[in-house]
This record gives C-alpha cells, structure tokens and sequence, in this order.
C-alpha cells in the first residue's frame, strides 16, 4: 500500500509549506515542491507523481499554466491537476481552463475545499480509463491500483499486492501484504473490473491472486498463501485448482 503521491508546484514558501503540512496531517505523501515551471517539469519526469497542485503564476509569469500545457501534450505523461490562484483575471482563467485542470481553488486555501479537491479529481481521472467507483463513492479500481477512502485520505493499493479477497454479501475484505481494507463492492462487480487471468474465485466466497499461492493441498481443498495466510477451495472449483502452474 502507498500513499498518493502529489507535487506542488508553488512559489510562496509560506504557501507551499502550508499546503504541504495540510496534506501530510491527511495522510497524503508530498513528493516534491517545486518554485518554477523547470524545477517542476524536472520533479514531474523524475519523482513518483499521481497528482499535481499548481499555482497559476510562479512569479509575474503563468508558468503553471504552461506547465499544465506542456504535461497535457506529452502521451501517457499526465497526470490529474489542481490549481491553485489568486488571481482574479478572467482572461487568466479561460487559458487555464483550455488545460482541462479538475479544480481552481482559490487562496487563502480551504483544507477541506483542497481534500474534496484532491479526492474528485483522482476518481473522475481514473474513470477515464474505464474504471469503477464504488456505491459509496470510497474506492475507484483502475487497470493497477486500488484508490481506497481510509479516514481522510485516499490509499492507492497496488492490485499486485493483494494475496485474496474475501466477499460478504456487498462487502469485499481485501487482504493485502501489509494491511486490510473493507469496501462496499460485490462479487459480480469486483470480478469485471479486476484481471480474471491473476484473480481467480475458488470458492463463493473467496477470489485469490493466483500469484500469492505457495502451496496447494488437494486432500484438505486448502491453499497456502504469502504471509502464512490459509483459504480453502470449493470441490466446484477444484479442476480450475488442478490447472495452477504455478506451484512454489
């Protein structure tokens, strides 16, 4: 499990420092901080980034809009972005705009304004990729990860790190390498957003990551798997069992 990684991009120290201490209390991880459009493009290439905040004018210039600009012509380089102004040009605005940003927050920021911010522009990023969001609107599947609500922030959970899931009616408890987490999602929506070929159900109420067993005891339908984890297997699912080729 990671934290969201995000950069700032802003060059009011006092700001950024704010910013940076709002973030981190909430359970967010600030990658970098960057004062200029190069700083941040060299921060953006070289860090892990899953989101961006930027101030729309580094100094007398809008170098965030340009950076925005530059990271939205790149394939595959953007990320999603917020931005974050004093300014009240609306010429400025309508520029920033053609950038397609998630958000405009004004200063002085707001915490909570900037965590809604945060959480709205991870889940209508990530839907662009054809993802799920869950009922409750706590947990967004993309093709890699897992964006979990936990408290105030968001999780991002490696898809290769969970050992198995375990369904409860509209509830799934997914079992990683390092913690646990409940989400309200069902067996049949989990299984068409998730990749079938690694996670595979052996049992009503169990789907594992094929890649977490160690062992498979036949005579008992029982599986070993990483971190001294045990789940059994149904005798319906028992030929599928048969077919692993991954013993370890």
């Amino acid at each position: 499990m990671e934290n969201i990684n995000i950069l700032i991009i802003e060059d009011d120290v006092e700001v950024s420092s704010e910013l940076k201490s709002t973030l981190e209390k909430n359970g967010y991880t600030v990658s970098g901080i960057a004062e200029n459009y190069q700083k941040a493009l060299t921060l953006f290439y070289k860090l892990p980034v899953d989101l961006v905040i930027i101030d729309i004018f580094l100094g007398e210039n809008p170098e965030g809009i340009i950076f925005a600009e530059t990271i939205s012509t790149v394939p595959n380089a953007l990320k999603p972005f917020i931005f974050l102004t004093s300014s009240k040009d609306r010429q400025i605005f309508e520029r920033a705009k053609l950038t397609k940003p998630f958000r405009f927050l004004l200063k002085p920021f707001n915490e909570l304004e900037v965590l809604y911010a945060i959480e709205m522009a991870i889940e209508k990023f990530y839907e662009q990729t054809n993802v799920f969001a869950s009922t409750n609107q706590d947990t967004v599947v993309t093709k890699d990860y897992l964006f979990i609500k936990k408290r105030s922030a968001l999780k991002k959970v490696l898809l290769s790190s969970i050992i198995y899931i375990e369904v409860d009616n509209r509830y799934c408890s997914i079992i990683t390498e390092l913690e646990k987490f409940v989400i309200q999602i069902s067996l049949a929506k989990i299984l068409k957003y998730i990749n079938t070929a690694v996670f595979q159900q052996i049992h009503r109420k169990y789907i594992v990551n094929i890649n977490s067993i160690e062992q498979i005891v036949t005579a008992d339908n029982l599986l070993l798997l990483k971190n001294n984890h045990k789940i059994t297997f149904s005798a319906k699912y028992k030929d599928l069992i048969n077919n692993f080729s991954i013993l370890k």
